[in-house]
């Protein structure tokens, strides 16, 4: 037969205290509110061009080549498609749109040149817009405090 040992050391009077505020927080409410913000902030990343750590990304030839342009705009399609999901137990932050992957990693692909029977290897390079930000992060705790305030 097997058994399990928990130990706590430190202050655990603290520890059990904010056990206890958590214990009132209604969860799929607080899950809903945090994934909106991470729905909106991803989205406000194809407006600034940059990822999550604030790192610029490469410009697209497009975009390079018209007044204005903008990188992963060119239909909107992607930046619309981000959605959030929230269960009883957890959050997604997301899109199902085909091409996400390859702009959030990149990818190197061989592609034939039209009426040619050449083709060439291109390097699309990795222009991440999904994950959570430093702000994301201090938002979330804001968030939190927020609802464990109002309890």
């Amino acid at each position: 037969m097997s058994s399990i040992r928990a130990e706590l050391s430190g202050d655990t009077d603290v520890l059990l205290k904010e056990l206890g505020r958590l214990e009132k927080l209604e969860l799929k409410g607080a899950l809903n509110a945090i994934g909106e913000g991470l729905r909106t902030s991803t989205v406000e990343r194809f407006e600034a061009e940059e990822s999550p750590e604030g790192k610029k990304w490469k410009p697209s030839i497009r975009a390079g080549m018209e007044s204005g342009g903008k990188t992963l705009t060119q239909s909107g399609k992607l930046k619309t498609h981000i959605r959030k999901r929230v269960s009883g137990s957890g959050l997604a932050v997301g899109t199902n749109d085909i091409k996400a992957a390859t702009h959030q990693f990149g990818d190197t692909r061989t592609i034939r040149v039209k009426n040619r029977a050449s083709s060439i290897r291109i390097t699309i390079p990795p222009r991440p817009f999904l994950g959570i930000s430093e702000a994301d992060e201090q938002d979330i705790r804001e968030t939190l405090e927020e609802i464990l305030e109002g309890e």
